[in-house]
């Protein structure tokens, strides 16, 4: 991994984000000693794309609306 001092990161900064961002990660250093590494940026999964992510693995029943009727309405007016 490449180490740059504070002062040559400032000058060659573009340079130094374009080899980041193809994956040459690189250390900035003051007086020699490694301060921050500096990485490509991977943004996080969208959670939106989640919705649907079981679609045509599951099958819902024709009767879904109506199971357990009976037994949740004699839940509520006790059993007869």
């Amino acid at each position: 991994m490449q180490q740059v001092n504070i002062h040559e990161a400032k000058t060659n900064l573009s340079k130094l984000i374009e080899k980041a961002v193809h994956g040459e990660s690189f250390v900035i250093a003051k007086s020699g000693k490694p301060m921050v590494t500096v990485t490509a940026y991977t943004p996080p999964p969208d959670p939106a794309t989640r919705v649907g992510f079981l679609k045509g693995k599951l099958e819902v029943p024709a009767d879904f609306d109506s199971m357990g009727k009976a037994e949740i309405q004699a839940m509520f007016e006790g059993a007869e």
